[in-house]
């Protein structure tokens, strides 16, 4: 199961109330969760991702372009290799950007990677990802990866680009869930976005009336993350374990 981008103190609440259960209800071995939205809309801590790990009973973390939001976590980004920030970030950067794990005696592999269009400047997802994939398929053919964007066609892309090479390619960043789910003839699953973890009455998120003020006058309005019920987006995909292709991928949203 891969969850979508945890929106502040709400989105953490959902994800730490309902991911147990939907981990037991649909018998998920792993579960990866996108938290760079985590710390007040922005960014992820130490104690944060503790949270999720003990409350939440993810086994991976993934972060985005937000990823460095917090000063205080670059340590712990350096020291966790359950969090992982985009791999096609420069060397120097606090952190790494991909890991492999175990579950009930398979190993898997994670990697996160974020996109160039719209989005900060960064090393290319999709030259990275050649020389990540091949390492990581010496050591597992499950290989999992939140392609972290902004632009639709850069996902879309990027799922076909490694089609065969990825168990599944699901999408994060924009909070919005799409019903694009799909097994790639090569046996990818892709996704072009899992959607949010957060309140369900904001903007993507956030406050409102702050992000209204943007649009009407232009002028930057501090975001503040909204109040109100949250909802919890994710994806579940099937996996063979010994070949590592995707057999189905389905959509949720829980309240």
């Amino acid at each position: 199961m891969m969850v979508g981008d945890v929106v502040g103190k709400p989105g953490r609440e959902a994800a730490n109330r309902l991911i147990p259960s939907l981990r037991s209800e649909h018998k998920a071995d792993v579960v990866v969760i996108n938290a760079e939205n985590s710390a007040g809309g922005l960014g992820i801590t130490r104690d944060i991702a503790c949270e999720l790990f003990e409350k939440a009973k993810v086994d991976v973390i993934t972060l985005g372009n937000h990823a460095w939001a917090k000063r205080d976590s670059h340590e712990y980004l350096d020291a966790e290799p359950r969090v992982l920030r985009p791999a096609n970030y420069p060397p120097g950067a606090p952190g790494q950007g991909y890991g492999v794990y175990r579950a009930g005696g398979v190993a898997f592999a994670v990697l996160s990677l974020q996109g160039r269009t719209f989005m900060d400047a960064t090393d290319n997802p999709f030259r990275v990802a050649d020389t990540i994939l091949e390492e990581l398929r010496a050591k597992t053919a499950i290989v999992l990866i939140d392609f972290h964007g902004e632009a639709t066609s850069e996902k879309q892309a990027f799922g076909w680009y490694v089609d065969g090479r990825a168990s599944a390619v699901i999408g994060t960043h924009t909070h919005v869930q799409t019903a694009d789910e799909r097994i790639l003839p090569k046996g990818t699953a892709y996704l072009t976005d899992v959607g949010m973890t957060g309140p369900t009455d904001g903007i993507i998120g956030m406050d409102r009336e702050a992000a209204l003020a943007r649009f009407l006058t232009s002028v930057p309005h501090r975001y503040e993350v909204a109040d109100g019920p949250a909802h919890l987006c994710a994806a579940v995909i099937d996996i063979d374990a010994e070949s590592g292709r995707a057999t189905n991928i389905g959509r949720i949203r829980a309240t």
